[in-house]
């Protein structure tokens, strides 16, 4: 595994802010964040993300197109139906940071 060496927070530009907080601004909506965490380990098609969420297909489909061009989600092609699966380790592993650091902090305010 090669780990990039990021700048220092003093150190990021304008530029660099604003894609991350874009980044986090499509990760906090609730529907494209449920989206994300669908098919956050394995390929999941349209249909399965509708299922696992209860949202339109129509809805879907268009946080889909978000999500891929922030580069979030990735598409694979199989035959006739097109699967979504996260971008990278990168993006399972800040969601999953975040899930552990939510459920401890729930256990330090017990």
């Amino acid at each position: 595994m090669i780990i990039a060496t990021l700048p220092q927070p003093a150190r990021y530009n304008d530029d660099m802010v604003s894609q991350l907080a874009d980044l986090f601004r499509l990760m906090g909506d609730p529907s494209r964040l449920s989206i994300v965490l669908c098919c956050l380990h394995e390929p999941v098609n349209v249909s399965g993300i509708v299922s696992s969420t209860g949202l339109s297909q129509p809805l879907v489909s268009h946080h889909l197109r978000l999500l891929r061009a922030a580069r979030i989600v990735r598409s694979e092609r199989r035959g006739k139906h097109v699967f979504y699966v996260a971008e990278d380790e990168h993006i399972q592993c800040v969601i999953e940071d975040m899930a552990i650091h939510i459920t401890e902090s729930v256990v330090q305010e017990e």
